[in-house]
């Protein structure tokens, strides 16, 4: 074989010419490794080995970890975040997103063609609802709202003003409505109370730190005054710049004055009624006493 490269020539020419690798020709480079030094007893350099003289560091009796000098303890120098303030009593909401409820509306676990509620959301699989958990309904969420478009009468505990104009502009209508524990499980699990045989208890109203968030018609709340409620529905469309859709010829008028009363827990059903699912009858009270009892 020819070589026409000079370079590569001279260096076959002196691989040819140096001795073969063993362990007699093989070192580290100058400078690589380097003596140990020689230390005492103690290691280190030697005499006190870096520990200095008598004291807890050189008999190695340090304190555990943790631990700090002096009479103030840390929790009285740092100063208190009220993060977890009233952590105990304070009121959880299920989040339920505008995506997962489009979503099962599209595979016909939701009818939109009916009032949505709790039980409505409980049934479908969304959430569960718990009440010894301090839990107080549903709080709809904005994720998914550029692709929620199915017009609903709808009915949650919390959410936001996103989420309510983007009910609106698809044409529907939200409200926030305000369930104490007892009515929140009924509506839940509507079906382990008629098998009690129990009457249907009255909705209390809610409790004095929530009085002016239900009576808000910014927030659509179900004590808020009606026509305050239209007025809003107008600044929150200029607002979010949307058409507001005419609910009146929609075809949907009906489902959208299908409201609740105050003191109403199920649509249909008034308060004190007993639902018999054994014969599926409903059973009605007919002592005045009860009548204005449930009424009122």
């Amino acid at each position: 074989m020819t070589i026409s490269n000079t370079g590569s020539r001279k260096a076959l020419e002196m691989v040819r010419h140096l001795p073969r690798v063993s362990f007699e020709n093989i070192r580290d480079n100058p400078g690589a490794t380097r003596r140990p030094k020689k230390r005492g007893h103690g290691g280190k350099r030697g005499g006190e080995s870096g520990r200095g003289r008598s004291g807890r560091g050189k008999r190695d009796t340090r304190p555990p970890i943790g631990y700090e000098g002096g009479s103030t303890p840390f929790y009285l120098k740092i100063p208190m975040f009220p993060f977890y303030k009233n952590l105990a009593t304070r009121r959880q909401y299920m989040p339920v997103s505008l995506g997962r409820l489009q979503h099962l509306i599209d595979m016909g676990r939701i009818n939109p063609e009916e009032p949505i509620d709790v039980t409505s959301f409980v049934h479908a699989g969304a959430t569960s609802i718990n009440v010894f958990d301090r839990v107080y309904g549903i709080h709809l969420t904005d994720e998914g709202a550029d692709t929620f478009v199915t017009p609903v009468n709808l009915e949650v505990q919390w959410t936001s003003e996103l989420s309510i104009a983007t009910v609106e502009r698809s044409g529907g209508v939200i409200t926030l409505g305000y369930y104490d524990p007892q009515s929140l499980d009924i509506l839940a699990h509507p079906l382990q109370f008629f098998n009690r045989g129990q009457p249907i208890p009255r909705r209390m109203i809610p409790p004095k730190d929530l009085v002016d968030m239900y009576t808000d018609p910014a927030k659509r709340g179900y004590l808020a005054d009606p026509e305050r409620i239209r007025e809003d529905r107008l600044l929150l469309a200029q607002r979010f710049g949307y058409e507001l859709p005419d609910l009146t010829r929609s075809g949907r008028e009906a489902l959208y004055r299908m409201r609740k009363d105050p003191r109403q827990i199920f649509f249909g059903l008034q308060p004190g009624w007993a639902v018999n699912l054994t014969d599926k009858t409903v059973l009605k009270p007919l002592d005045p006493e009860l009548e204005e009892f449930y009424r009122t």
